[in-house]
């Protein structure tokens, strides 16, 4: 089976979708998710048939560069992730309105195109044009379809833009260095290099900038906040869910193995600062008094986190940061659609507005409160399994990042929920009506604890999966 399928399926989406017209738009990207995501399963069996599947073609000859795919298990989770997660941030949008949805929902599609592409390549200068593409289309959906003043949001899009843009320029210097180096732009070719002790330490900070720009990771993280703020929630959805795993996947999958020496030698200094983040992102959220916001950093804390783990460099550390990854792709998007309905139904993010609406939305309440236990770390989410797994790989390396960390999560679960009571409890509003779910919002809620929840309890496949890969990236690592 050609693994380049997703990528054209996606593409062809977004181009159907663009001329399939506003009427048809939002129906015509979910059918292309949804034929994505039925593809996504179909290379998950391939691979336990017959192993990875890749894809490789020649591009250009000079200087040699292939275009190269590689769907590995670390790729097919992550393909998984992001293919589920579409359609379920396309169905959530399908109660607003807005301007040239044509236009809107292909971005949505080409942006998941470029997303996939970062997942999948297995060359250099192949995964940085899909790094950079995707840029683009989050770029147009924030400044035309955000929220707020429009002069507010190109400022936070030009920060957000400039910022990232910047830190992957560093990277594109460390990928052209490493060319010149090895004679290849291959993720192969990458692993085990001759470097000497200060190349590795470069190299590593190259990638480092870009990632915790991407991520973000404190203190790399001002632009987040604004940036979430504005975008429409779709926009918001894909940049927590979606975009920042694209660096959290890339540190497993191409700075640490290219520069391992490095990763341990900064080791130190770098999981001080996600544990920073973790910690700083809990404080400040308690501060905040609009939920967009309150969300942004809510989302600084867990993926500051899921890093930790990620650069822990142990078994444990790697399988709950991946664990994580999983479940706060998913819980995030759970959350912000919980605050977009509250805003459809309020027309307010502001925290100190709201009040009273268990009693006037009970199954609204129960959902909110299923994405917040989950949010919490409670037992039996997958939340849960992968904050403890990462706690025990840091435990292995120093108590303290362990203790430290651990602290986060009695802080995430007091701002959660202190924001719950202020903003479900109380006596509600009878001059402001809050209907409960709909059908199609119960749905989206439902598939969201379905998967969190489910694999919480039943963790094994997950784990079964990821053991060769880990197994073997830790060779490069260790």
């Amino acid at each position: 089976m050609n693994i380049a399928i997703i990528l054209i399926i996606l593409l062809a989406g977004a181009v159907v979708t663009y001329l399939s017209g506003n009427r048809f738009a939002q129906k015509v990207a979910l059918l292309f998710s949804v034929a994505s995501a039925v593809f996504a399963v179909a290379l998950l069996l391939q691979y336990f048939q017959s192993g990875e599947g890749n894809f490789v073609m020649q591009w250009i000859s000079k200087p040699y560069i292939n275009f190269s795919l590689r769907a590995d298990s670390l790729s097919l989770l992550m393909l998984l992730m992001t293919t589920f997660l579409v359609p379920v941030i396309l169905m959530s949008s399908s109660a607003d309105k807005m301007k040239s949805e044509k236009t809107f929902y292909a971005l949505i599609l080409f942006n998941v195109f470029a997303i996939a592409g970062v997942f999948m390549s297995s060359n250099a200068l192949i995964y940085y044009i899909f790094w950079e593409l995707s840029l683009i289309p989050i770029y147009f959906i924030t400044l035309f379809w955000g929220n707020g003043d429009i002069e507010k949001r190109k400022k936070a899009t030009l920060t957000f833009f400039i910022y990232t843009f910047a830190g992957s320029m560093f990277m594109l210097a460390a990928i052209i260095y490493m060319y010149t180096k090895v004679g290849s732009f291959e993720l192969d070719a990458f692993y085990g290099a001759n470097l000497s002790s200060t190349e590795q330490i470069w190299i590593y900070l190259a990638f480092f900038l870009a990632y915790a720009i991407k991520i973000p990771i404190f203190p790399f993280h001002t632009w987040q906040a604004d940036v979430y703020e504005k975008s429409p929630y779709s926009g918001t959805m894909i940049l927590a869910g979606l975009m920042s795993k694209m660096g959290l996947f890339s540190i497993l999958r191409w700075q640490l193995p290219t520069a391992p020496d490095a990763a341990l030698q900064l080791r130190p200094v770098v999981l001080v600062l996600c544990i920073i983040g973790v910690i700083y992102g809990a404080i400040i959220a308690l501060r905040q008094e609009n939920l967009k916001r309150f969300m942004a950093y809510a989302s600084l804390s867990h993926v500051g986190m899921v890093a930790a783990g990620i650069y822990s460099g142990t078994y444990d550390g790697l399988e709950g940061a991946i664990f994580l990854m999983l479940a706060h792709s998913f819980g995030i998007v759970g959350l912000f659609f919980a605050v977009e309905v509250i805003n459809r139904r309020r027309g307010t993010m502001e925290i100190k507005a709201l009040g009273g609406i268990k009693a006037q939305a009970p199954k609204f309440a129960t959902a909110f409160m299923l994405m917040l236990l989950a949010s919490i770390a409670l037992p039996l989410t997958l939340n849960f399994l992968g904050e403890f797994t990462i706690m025990l790989g840091l435990f292995r390396i120093n108590i303290w990042y362990a203790i430290l960390i651990g602290t986060s999560m009695f802080l995430g679960a007091f701002f959660m929920l202190r924001m719950y009571q202020q903003v479900m409890l109380g006596e509600p509003d009878k001059s402001k009506p809050f209907g409960d779910l709909t059908m199609g919002e119960g749905f989206v809620f439902g598939l969201i604890t379905l998967v969190v929840f489910f694999f919480g309890i039943y963790s094994t496949p997950i784990s079964n999966i990821l053991s060769p890969y880990l197994h073997q990236i830790l060779v490069y690592i260790n």
